[in-house]
């Protein structure tokens, strides 16, 4: 699990931004929306321009130099905060996983150039470059004794160097380190706003209505939209040598994307996502960005509902105050999020917030102070 993220420097985020998954409240409540102590299940509300969208970028920045997931050098174009001097931007993330808590903390001038990282399993330094200094890296890893040290690739992990280039005893800090890959690999980011954007996961151009009829869950889908208020019928029709998805109007046919509304058509790309997501172990980490931009208050919950059911921890931006409710999740698990930091409901009020306390209300009431 991710268990704490910092920022500095990147886009909107001059200054350092710091996101805290464990400053939790002890709530007898939706228990399962935190995890060992942990945020697993968050939900950021913030006005427009605060940085939610960015937020999400700057936790997938790792996958651009760590995997050969899905990035977009598009959405890190402009990279640096324009009025910060610093010519660097610096990210800090800490895990726990599997026990382990790992710190990975790099900077960067550009989305493909690293100009330092450094890398720690249980307070034990395994990795260490400074190209400040120069292009001489520090290993610690057994089974890297021999490996060559000199990096001077400037779009080359270090750690992503070691990885691919040495055989790793099978020691406890390795296999740490192995899955410490693997979930950075099974990091997922998705929008639905600008189109089908995605960053992580995969790597190649994806098929939407292909995918679900290949894997045998039409009928799933279906319920899925009737559940979600879509009354309709779904079947796979033949055109020009090719299986398509189309809906089923008593006998009449007609292909599902030419007839289906936009908010349809984003909820055939949830359910794309939820597929990989209810795959035990396919999807470590899950951002969505205005999960709910085209969708009523009540699918809303359904969609949360749907998440919090396959146990990923997720983070979830929006616009819509109704999502706020302890009957979704709790006060730890609500943040709201300032261009200079973000803050749960519990920690942005002093009152005694107990599950039957409408929060919603009582943001709209100005409860919750900055």
């Amino acid at each position: 699990m991710l268990t704490k993220f910092s920022v500095s420097n990147f886009k909107g985020f001059n200054q350092d931004f710091v996101f805290d998954f464990s400053d939790t409240n002890g709530y007898e409540f939706n228990k399962s929306c935190v995890k060992n102590g942990i945020v697993n299940n968050a939900l950021i509300y913030g006005h427009n321009g605060v940085g939610k969208s960015n937020l999400g970028f700057a936790i997938f920045d790792i996958i651009g130099h760590l995997t050969d997931k899905k990035t977009s050098d598009l959405e890190y174009a402009v990279y640096l905060n324009a009025l910060n001097p610093t010519d660097y931007a610096t990210f800090r993330f800490e895990f726990l996983i599997e026990g382990h808590k790992i710190v990975y903390e790099y900077r960067k001038k550009t989305h493909r150039e690293i100009l330092s990282e450094y890398f720690e399993i249980n307070g034990k330094i395994l990795a260490v470059i400074d190209r400040n200094i120069s292009n001489e890296a520090t290993f610690y890893f057994e089974g890297a004794e021999s490996l060559r040290n000199t990096v001077e690739n400037v779009e080359l992990s270090i750690l992503k160097y070691v990885k691919n280039n040495s055989v790793l005893e099978p020691t406890t800090e390795n296999l740490a380190f192995l899955s410490f890959f693997k979930f950075v690999e099974t990091m997922l980011f998705f929008r639905s706003v600008h189109g089908n954007m995605y960053l992580g996961l995969e790597a190649d151009k994806i098929d939407l209505a292909e995918d679900i009829i290949k894997k045998g869950n039409v009928k799933d889908f279906e319920q899925f939209l009737n559940k979600a208020g879509i009354e309709c019928n779904l079947t796979v029709e033949r055109e020009f040598d090719k299986d398509i998805l189309a809906f089923n109007f008593e006998g009449k046919v007609y292909p599902f994307f030419k007839v289906a509304s936009h908010g349809t058509k984003t909820l055939i790309l949830f359910y794309f996502w939820l597929q990989r997501i209810r795959e035990n172990g396919t999807v470590s980490f899950l951002f969505v960005d205005e999960f709910d931009a085209f969708y009523h208050h009540e699918l809303s919950e359904l969609i949360i509902e749907e998440l919090k059911k396959t146990g990923v921890q997720f983070i979830l931006t929006t616009h819509n105050t109704s999502n706020i409710s302890n009957d979704l999740l709790r006060p730890d698990c609500y943040f709201l999020m300032y261009k200079q930091f973000i803050r749960s409901l519990a920690k942005s009020t002093s009152k005694e917030l107990r599950e039957a306390h409408n929060i919603e209300k009582m943001y709209k009431a100005g409860s919750f102070n900055a």
